[in-house]
């Protein structure tokens, strides 16, 4: 790392100033405060705030992470959309477990999610794959997600093989294809505070019930 970096990494500082996290007036439901912080965040003109990362692993517990997007919340979870053989599909058949977290950077604050997840029901998957604009249905029929290619070449090929296939109809949702909810029974919220002294609330679900507490900075 060149000397310049190397100082900059190491002696940039940013103090935090956010409103603080009282506990007592915290909705009991995390996605109740989800959905109001994801409507700031959206006031804020937050640039893709829909954007998280996601982590799985393998059964032996080798993280892997990506960006994904979040198309949907609902009463049990996230959800987003992928190819079930990718490299994320095959970690998730083999361990239902993920990580999730949403940084706003805007609004000096980070939600984790951690949980189980499970595929979509495929009446909602259908539904979403309907709603996205056709070039994008056709890449996912041309992507063997993950997979070695020979060159770009190659995959135009195949998008355009696809075009071809589905000319004049509607393009189906390949069967490799769909969503996933998130199921938490962990969500964090952090606060970015002054002096590093940040606000950390954990809520966890156990019985069907959430309860939360404060977690050290």
């Amino acid at each position: 790392m060149k000397d310049e970096i190397r100082e900059f990494v190491q002696s940039n500082r940013r103090d935090f100033s956010g409103n603080e996290l009282v506990e007592s007036l915290l909705p009991e439901s995390p996605f109740e405060l989800f959905e109001a912080w994801f409507e700031e965040a959206l006031a804020m003109k937050v640039a893709e705030p829909y954007a998280f990362t996601f982590a799985t692993a393998t059964p032996d517990g080798r993280p892997s992470n990506r960006i994904l997007y979040m198309r949907d919340i609902s009463p049990d979870g996230l959800v987003c959309f992928t190819n079930y053989k990718s490299h994320k599909g095959r970690e998730i058949d083999a361990n239902p477990y993920f990580s999730g977290n949403f940084f706003w950077n805007e609004l000096m604050r980070q939600v984790r999610f951690s949980g189980r997840v499970e595929k979509l029901d495929s009446a909602r998957s259908d539904a979403y794959f309907n709603s996205r604009p056709r070039e994008s249905q056709l890449g996912a029929w041309a992507s063997a997600q993950s997979e070695v290619i020979r060159d770009r070449a190659h995959l135009n090929q195949l998008v355009e093989e696809y075009r071809l296939k589905f000319e004049g109809i509607d393009v189906p949702r390949p069967e490799f294809w769909g969503g996933y909810v998130l199921k938490p029974d962990h969500i964090e919220f952090w606060q970015g505070q002054p002096s590093r002294l940040h606000d950390r609330i954990r809520y966890s679900l156990s019985d069907g019930n959430w309860t939360k507490v404060r977690l050290s900075p």
